[in-house]
C-alpha cells in the first residue's frame, strides 16, 4: 500500500470514531489507542529514537493523536512492507468498530 492509501485509512477511521459517545470510547477506545501507541513505535523505531508512551490526552484527542503519529511514521520514510502493515491493521480496527 502507498502513503497515500495509509493517510486515507487514517482519515476514514478518524472520521467514524470522531462522533462517538462516551459510552462508546468507554467500551471501545482503548483499542484505538493501542493502535496509536503501535504506529508510535514503529515510528520511533524507524527514526532510531526511543520508545515513549503515548499519553491518553482524552478520549476526543485520539482521533487527532492517530493522525500525527501516522504523520510521523510517514515523515520516516517507511518502508512499503511497514506502511502496507500499518494500513492493514488501521483498516482492520475500524472494520471491527463498525
Amino acid at each position: 500500500m502507498s502513503i497515500e492509501q495509509l493517510t486515507r485509512a487514517v482519515d476514514l477511521l478518524a472520521n467514524q470514531v470522531g462522533h462517538w459517545t462516551p459510552a462508546r470510547w468507554r467500551d471501545q477506545g482503548e483499542q484505538l489507542h493501542k493502535l496509536v501507541q503501535r504506529l508510535a513505535d514503529q515510528a520511533a523505531d524507524l527514526t532510531g529514537a526511543p520508545r515513549r508512551d503515548v499519553p491518553r490526552l482524552s478520549d476526543l484527542a485520539l482521533p487527532d493523536q492517530l493522525k500525527v503519529v501516522v504523520a510521523d511514521l510517514v515523515a520516516a520514510a517507511p518502508p512499503p512492507d511497514v506502511t502496507s502493515t500499518a494500513a492493514e491493521e488501521i483498516a482492520a480496527l475500524r472494520h471491527t468498530l463498525t
